[in-house]
């Protein structure tokens, strides 16, 4: 990612972003499986920016508006690894969850290289790994905030706007060793 954040750099493209999905949470010392890294941008126009600035790598997909997913999206291969770019434009009625402007609003600063990183908080991470109900991922997210810590105030209300099953909250308080 640091030679991809490089050569955007070096184009004098400025965009905003946010590492999404689970290559955020690998930068912030979870162990799980990471096949891509995904880049959340804010607009079209930055997605199709950031990728003038990767013209010298693979484009693996160019970028286009997926309407199932709602989204505008590229893929390109920087150094054997799949980098996606993105936006994510559903309407939420809520800023602590994974879409909309919860990224935005929910993120930490980590090194990556020679760069400061923003990446999505893993309390809002493990809420999406809920909901898709893959245990290899939220497993590991909750064995992390579990030793480091983590925003309950945060957690609770990304629960609450996810609408997270009773039987999966159970699991996080008792994972957590949180009050219920």
């Amino acid at each position: 990612m640091d030679l991809a954040l490089a050569a955007l750099e070096a184009a004098g493209a400025d965009v905003a972003y946010r590492v999404c999905g689970t290559s955020a949470a690998l930068l912030q010392g979870v162990t799980l499986p990471v096949g891509d890294i995904d880049l959340l941008l804010g607009r079209r126009e930055d997605v199709d920016a950031f990728g003038a600035a990767l013209s010298a790598f693979p484009c693996l997909y160019p970028a286009a508006w997926i309407p199932v997913s709602a989204q505008y999206f590229a893929r390109y291969e920087v150094n054997g690894a799949e980098l996606e770019l993105s936006t994510i434009e559903q309407r939420a009625d809520s800023d602590d969850i994974e879409v909309g402007s919860g990224p935005w609003r929910h993120y930490v600063l980590i090194a990556c290289g020679s760069h400061q990183v923003p990446a999505v908080r893993l309390e809002l991470r493990l809420v999406s790994e809920l909901l898709r109900d893959r245990a290899d991922r939220y497993d590991p997210l909750l064995d992390h905030l579990g030793t480091h810590g983590f925003d309950a105030g945060l957690l609770r209300r990304a629960l609450d706007a996810r609408r997270i099953p009773a039987h999966q909250r159970r699991l996080v308080h008792d994972r957590l060793a949180w009050p219920a």
